[in-house]
């Protein structure tokens, strides 16, 4: 048997860890939220223990990430001890035009207040609306009740990206009025390359730039079936095939934000 000698916990750790802030957002971190400069506690805890979060989330296989724009995620690894999700090509394009709606003029001549009806509306303007309908339904007529299932897809999508932190309610909570944070820009990295960040974005959109994470699955299920007897057959029903990597990268688990 190996004796492993335990490591002492760095005094500044350890004093991040029995902070009262620490139990919520690690909580919020692992359900894939993305804090921003407007969670002012939780921010201000992130950056004052930034270098010792990230050691002590490392262990998990788990990366702290501070982006450009200031807000912190945890970004895990193929290994991370972590659950992952990914979201879905819808919520992935409606994650864009938000970001999309972030730089344009309107943010400003509305004080940055838009509505679930204005995504709706920037999203067929932006994207093909037959395109949009036929993922929602594949034996979709373009009928009134086909758009009606977008729309409600639509705002399920807005439902999630509110959990993980891309946008904040405001008014009434049935006003579908909300307020877009930077950490919008997780779906437009690339608008930071220097171009016009209004044109790149309007690409990426027009493109429906995501990747699919059915690629991703069948290449680990090949790794998998090359390691086992012929006759294995493994289960993979649970897979969604529906679903697309969020910007490449794996999201932290967002199972507490579902049961909202």
């Amino acid at each position: 048997m190996i004796n492993q000698t335990p490591e002492v916990m760095p005094t500044k750790l350890a004093t991040a860890i029995a902070n009262p802030l620490f139990p919520l957002v690690d909580s919020l971190l692992r359900a894939g939220r993305h804090i921003s400069l407007e969670d002012l506690d939780n921010h201000a805890f992130l950056m004052d223990f930034q270098y010792e979060l990230e050691s002590f989330y490392r262990r998990y296989n788990v990366e702290l990430i501070r982006a450009p724009e200031g807000f912190f995620y945890l970004r895990p690894k193929s290994s991370t001890l972590i659950g992952r999700s990914v979201l879905s090509e819808l919520e992935m394009l409606v994650g864009k035009v938000l970001c999309y709606l972030y730089l344009s003029p309107e943010r400003l001549a509305q004080q940055g207040i838009f509505s679930s009806e204005e995504v709706y509306d920037e999203l067929l303007n932006l994207a093909d609306e037959s395109k949009l309908l036929k993922a929602v339904n594949q034996r979709s007529s373009g009928s009134d009740l086909d758009k009606q299932k977008l729309a409600e897809k639509m705002r399920a999508a807005l439902n999630r990206l509110r959990r993980l932190g891309m946008i904040t309610s405001v008014g009434d909570q049935y006003s579908g009025k909300f307020v877009i944070s930077e950490s919008v820009f997780r779906f437009g990295a690339e608008v930071r390359s220097g171009d016009d960040p209004l044109e790149a974005q309007l690409r990426l959109i027009r493109d429906g730039e995501a990747a699919n994470a059915d690629s991703l699955k069948e290449e680990k299920q090949a790794k998998k079936t090359a390691l086992e007897p012929e006759n294995s057959d493994l289960d993979n029903e649970a897979e969604n095939e529906d679903e697309n990597e969020f910007d490449d990268e794996i999201d932290s688990n967002d199972e507490q934000g579902d049961r909202e």
